[in-house]
Parts: C-alpha cells; sequence; structure tokens
C-alpha cells in the first residue's frame, strides 16, 4: 500500500517524492551503468533515466515493481549509449579499426578449479578488474544478480529475455569470469 501511495506521488510530480526516489536508486543506477558502460558515462546515464522516469511515470501501470522498471529503463539507455557510441566509431575510422575492440578470444582455457587460497586472496579491486573485462551483457547480468542480488524474474524484466535464457546467460558469464581468475592465478605462479 505504502508503494502505491509513493507512486501516486511520483505520478503527481512531488519534488519530496523525487527526492526520495533519487536517493534510493541512484547508487544501483551508477553501478549498471558502470557494469554496462564502463566509468564513462555514468552521470550521463543517471540523468537521462531520471529524466525518462519523470517523462514516464504516468504510464507505469504496476506490471511489475517501480525497481525492476527503472532498472529496465537503466538497460535501455545504457543500450542506446553504447549505439551511439559504436554509430559514432563506424563513422569515424575508416580502417576497420573497431573490429580490434570486439575481437574475443577463442583460445580453450584448461579446465582447472582456482584455489581456496588464491580466492581469498583476491582482491576486490582485481574482481572488479576481472568482471570489467567481460562484455557488457555479462557484466551486467553479474551486477544484477550478484552485486544488486536481484532475483531472476526481475532480471528477465529488466534485460527482456525469458528467465531461462537469463539462467543460462549468468551460467556463462560466470564461467568465463571464473576462467578469468583462473588465468590470474596461473600468471601468478608464473605458469
Amino acid at each position: 500500500m505504502n508503494d502505491l501511495k509513493f507512486i501516486k506521488q511520483l505520478k503527481r510530480g512531488e519534488p519530496e517524492a523525487y527526492k526520495k526516489l533519487y536517493a534510493e536508486h541512484v547508487r544501483r543506477i551508477g553501478r549498471i551503468a558502470k557494469s554496462y558502460l564502463g566509468v564513462d558515462d555514468v552521470e550521463d546515464v543517471i540523468q537521462e533515466v531520471f529524466i525518462k522516469v519523470y517523462k514516464n511515470i504516468k504510464k507505469f501501470r504496476g506490471d511489475s515493481s517501480l525497481s525492476t522498471w527503472i532498472y529496465r529503463i537503466t538497460v535501455n539507455v545504457c543500450k542506446d549509449m553504447l549505439a551511439k557510441k559504436h554509430r559514432k566509431k563506424e563513422i569515424l575510422t575508416s580502417f576497420g579499426l573497431e573490429d580490434d575492440d570486439e575481437k574475443t578470444f577463442s583460445e580453450p582455457v584448461e579446465e582447472t578449479k582456482p584455489s581456496d587460497e588464491f580466492l581469498k586472496e583476491v582482491s576486490a579491486e582485481e574482481i572488479q578488474k576481472a568482471i570489467n573485462s567481460l562484455s557488457e551483457e555479462d557484466r551486467l547480468l553479474i551486477t544484477l544478480r550478484e552485486i544488486e542480488e536481484m532475483s531472476y524474474s526481475d532480471i528477465a524484466d529488466v534485460v527482456g529475455k525469458p528467465i531461462g535464457t537469463v539462467k543460462s546467460k549468468l551460467h556463462y558469464a560466470r564461467e568465463r569470469l571464473k576462467n578469468i581468475l583462473e588465468e590470474k592465478e596461473k600468471a601468478s605462479r608464473g605458469e
């Protein structure tokens, strides 16, 4: 009932409701934007998301939670910014340099398990670097599930994919992250 009252306040455009909304969601929106785009453009994403929320709150029907709706807007803003960057890059480059940025390494990684000692010694900074080396989609999924602790159902709503697809993609994203950390362990041992 309290959420309905809050949503009604937002729909009426009450400044205090928007201040509360901002305080409750700005850090999460920033983390999602950072996981999707890296450090660039986080402030722009935050601003764009809150503008879209303000402009579209009257259309919010309550089919999902307010936070899921906001995160969906965040993902869409991030996708739009990424698409703009890629279009700009294509215009500015004429020698195919953008292909180098999108190469994936297909060398098979040996199946080894990282030692418990290594995982205990891995700093948050190293884990963040490993996450940042993943694709935009992998970073987003890991951020939503592991950092934001969202349910699979909410993640599916945010990214606009079926729950089974989200679970599968998240499984493979975790595997890629694990492989990166294992490679780091091997490098630290001099292998």
